[in-house]
């Protein structure tokens, strides 16, 4: 079995992004069920009876509260921005034993947390496309196109294939290429922040991952670090076929 669960959907903002009155903001504000807490996921896998599991990315501020300590093996950290740590910071100052963090060789880490990381073992050594097994999991680490840098994950176990690529805009050539040459994704989980004709850097739109489906194509696609703006845009025009909106809580 292998299973992902997304845990947060939303790009740094968050939905409701704070002070904004658009329709998806104010939608977010009267129901629950369309927030978007900072983006993460947990992995799963193994027999029902000893299942093993991975938080990838530290944004949520509640971690310590959903995941008690020896609950998990260790966390995928994508990078080093703050909405992708800020749940290690006080976490590191727990008494539970030392708790690995897989991790892009990042020197400038995110404010103090590689000078004081406390509880927190963090584990630069991964390369580009060279894959690691965690108790049974294939875990590969993919370059993405970012402003730091940032690792998204190819997750396998058993036939069975996820890709988690979040914080990137499109894909760098050597990471498609690495892709393409994998047997068919069971799912892709892609970083789409924007809505079509997005005029900016480091994150996808609609565009970039319509591309990046058909080159791959995924058994499914689901869109996460979604922004306010997308959200607004998915309100007001029909969801293309080729692709799943990620939801908090939603299992692959």
């Amino acid at each position: 079995m292998l299973k992902l669960t997304l845990l947060g959907t939303g790009a740094a903002g968050g939905v409701p992004l704070y002070g904004c009155e658009c329709p998806a903001c104010e939608r977010a504000t009267m129901q629950p069920a369309f927030e978007r807490r900072p983006c993460s996921a947990m992995v799963e896998w193994g027999r029902s009876s000893s299942q093993e599991r991975l938080i990838i990315d530290a944004g949520l501020m509640d971690l310590h509260a959903r995941f008690p300590a020896g609950t998990y093996k260790g966390f995928l950290l994508t990078h080093f921005h703050v909405d992708h740590v800020q749940g290690f910071f006080h976490m590191r100052w727990g008494k539970a034993e030392s708790i690995p963090v897989w991790c892009p060789d990042d020197p400038e880490g995110c404010a103090d947390l590689l000078k004081n990381p406390g509880c927190l073992r963090f584990l630069p050594e991964m390369k580009h496309a060279e894959t690691m097994t965690i108790n049974g999991l294939r875990v590969t680490p993919l370059a993405m196109k970012h402003s730091r840098p940032t690792f998204g994950y190819l997750l396998e176990f058993g036939t069975k294939s996820i890709a988690y690529l979040t914080d990137t805009e499109g894909l760098p050539a050597h990471t498609m290429d690495f892709l393409r040459s994998q047997r068919r994704l069971n799912a892709l989980v892609l970083d789409c922040s924007f809505p079509p004709n997005h005029d900016g850097t480091n994150h996808g739109d609609i565009e970039n991952a319509k591309r990046i489906y058909e080159v791959l194509n995924p058994d499914e696609l689901i869109i996460t670090h979604i922004g306010h703006e997308l959200d607004h845009w998915l309100m007001n025009n029909d969801v293309p076929d080729w692709l799943e909106i990620g939801r908090e809580g939603m299992t692959i």
